[in-house]
């Protein structure tokens, strides 16, 4: 099988993928399981970070690298908290945390009517550090912030999220369901793509 690195340490994402690239016959290792510290994030679209993130890892592995750049973008606050949804109660004075950026969007969206944000995902894979041509997919579900966190399934703001067409927040939906009509599963599918295309053939 081959190994393919992850550019995350989070367990909710590595799951995720995990389960997904299965079927390509790729195992997905976490970067940290390889000792790759972090790599900085210090632009303010997702794209350019999942280059950066990615670009890290496969030159610290020397393996293909994936990753994913994702976060919540709210009509009423011009898209944001973007890029910077994992660390968005931190600017409130909680500490990082999903439950405190639970808390902390809907304290934020009081009397606020509407609702509409997106969740986003931007996964870029990369054959090694210098590949000119990465693999760039983005996933994107449209929903609203409930008024109060429902369900105990999945994570960060799967809580808030809720989505019309099921008529339950992300949180409320079975691992399957959800992972076939998140924002990821939406642009892993994309990806999977890809790579059948222009790695594996």
């Amino acid at each position: 099988m081959k190994k393919i690195v992850l550019a995350s340490n989070n367990q909710g994402k590595l799951a995720e993928l995990r389960t997904m690239l299965a079927p390509l016959g790729l195992q997905l290792l976490a970067q940290a399981e390889l000792g790759i510290a972090e790599a900085a994030e210090p632009f303010h679209t997702f794209v350019e970070n999942a280059l950066a993130k990615a670009r890290h890892a496969a030159q610290q592995s020397g393996l293909p690298a994936l990753a994913d750049d994702a976060g919540l973008c709210v009509d009423v606050f011009g898209g944001l908290p973007g890029v910077d949804t994992a660390y968005y109660a931190t600017q409130f004075g909680y500490e990082k945390g999903d439950d405190n950026n639970v808390r902390a969007l809907l304290e934020q969206m009081q009397g606020v009517d509407n609702r509409r944000a997106a969740m986003v995902s931007t996964l870029v894979a990369m054959r090694s550090a210098a590949d000119p041509e990465p693999l760039i997919a983005v996933g994107r579900v449209v929903g609203e912030i409930a008024r109060a966190p429902i369900g105990n399934n999945g994570f960060g703001f799967d809580p808030v999220m809720y989505i019309p067409a099921f008529g339950k927040t992300f949180a409320q939906l079975p691992d399957d369901v959800k992972n076939a009509n998140s924002h990821r599963g939406r642009a892993m599918r994309a990806m999977l793509e890809l790579m059948r295309e222009r790695w594996l053939t």
